[in-house]
């Protein structure tokens, strides 16, 4: 199912602090970083936020910019980003600022919570997830009904931790501000728990006034057949590798990552790559790894093309390849058509042999891209 790009957003004190806990919010950043978050905020389609922040905070979520309000709107977009709010138990305050500004709004909440929140009357969309609260139908909701492909999440630290841990998160803005707090009441940034394994990604770092800007992206691939944002991640890398590719007549162009459990990469490849013209984009990048490499057993293969099982131009399709390598995990974003092979499945192959495949549907136009010329109506 297709979910928004999740942006995360926050700032922190030097020891992880979002907050005191004083009567008055501490500002932890200054005028030149709330005007970058609000450049944010206009560049996305939803903001979200926890019912616990609304308490706590009181925000209004508000792109304060008359241009780039007026930029939006030029742009054929709402003059707001749709406002998001989550509460399990429906208990919200009617008279916040949450409500009584911006342009639309939605409650994400259980059964229950429902019954509550349309009681309050409140101006918003109350949507049930059902008798608990799940991310991913939240996600796929927002995508589907509510057009939302750039989503931008402002707390409070339970959200934040929950996305992260169920590895929903594309992308965490983090500024790291030159206070310390040192007082355990006080809430913090990422509670306990299971987080994904592996590093993150450091995109950008930036000076802002005395406050420090750090951009990460989240690596490590998910688990058998669930889809973590690293896994979308890497899928882009690969349809951007496909468009690398000489052009051909007479085969596809595709790309491919291979990446560890960790979030390693350990190669990459695309079709006719170097001086071969008829490598595959599998092959190549595998061509590239030790056999020996423990950590191909765990390792992901993302490919832009679902893995061939038969060619003529080698002995051994893609997909054996990728079996006799002892990967156990395969990403595509587009089914091979019939256009060199009838009936290719590459896919039935891998899951016959006990590899789990993940098909992400959302990447099929890129994927196709470097392939219009070869595929009727593509």
């Amino acid at each position: 199912m297709p979910y928004p790009y999740v942006l995360l957003s926050a700032a922190v004190s030097l020891d992880g602090y979002l907050d005191d806990t004083g009567p008055e919010r501490l500002l932890l950043s200054g005028p030149a970083d709330f005007d970058r978050v609000d450049e944010v905020r206009a560049s996305v389609d939803a903001i979200l936020v926890g019912a616990g922040t609304i308490r706590a905070d009181n925000p209004r979520l508000l792109v304060n910019s008359p241009v780039r309000r007026a930029a939006r709107v030029a742009a054929g977009r709402p003059e707001y980003p749709l406002k998001v709010t989550v509460s399990g138990s429906g208990d919200l305050d009617p008279d916040a600022r949450f409500w009584h500004t911006g342009g639309e709004k939605v409650v994400y909440t259980t059964e229950k919570g429902a019954e509550r929140a349309r009681a309050l009357g409140l101006a918003a969309d109350v949507v049930p997830l059902g008798a608990d609260l799940d991310w991913r139908a939240l996600l796929a909701h927002l995508y589907e009904e509510r057009g939302v492909r750039r989503l931008m999440v402002e707390g409070g630290g339970t959200v934040h931790t929950q996305l992260l841990r169920q590895g929903l998160a594309d992308e965490l803005q983090l500024v790291l501000a030159p206070l310390l707090v040192g007082d355990p009441r006080a809430p913090r940034l990422f509670g306990p728990g299971g987080f994904q394994g592996g590093r993150l990604r450091l995109v950008e770092t930036r000076r802002i006034e005395d406050v420090v800007l750090m951009r990460y992206e989240p690596t490590a691939p998910g688990t058998g057949t669930s889809v973590t944002a690293a896994d979308r991640h890497w899928m882009r890398t690969a349809c951007e590798l496909a468009a690398l590719c000489p052009p051909s007549e007479t085969a596809f162009s595709v790309g491919a990552v291979v990446v560890a459990a960790d979030g390693t990469e350990l190669a990459r490849g695309h079709s006719r790559e170097g001086d071969d013209p008829v490598v595959h984009a599998e092959e190549a990048a595998l061509a590239k790894i030790d056999p020996a490499d423990p950590r191909l057993a765990a390792a992901t293969v993302y490919s832009s093309l679902e893995p061939c099982a038969r060619r003529a131009s080698r002995p051994a399709p893609c997909a054996r390849l990728i079996l006799d390598a002892g990967v156990r995990r395969v990403v595509t974003a587009w089914r091979e058509p019939d256009t060199f092979v009838a009936g290719a499945d590459g896919s039935g192959l891998l899951a016959g042999h006990g590899v789990d495949v993940v098909v992400l549907p959302e990447f099929e136009g890129p994927a196709k891209a470097p392939n219009r010329h070869l595929v009727a109506g593509g």
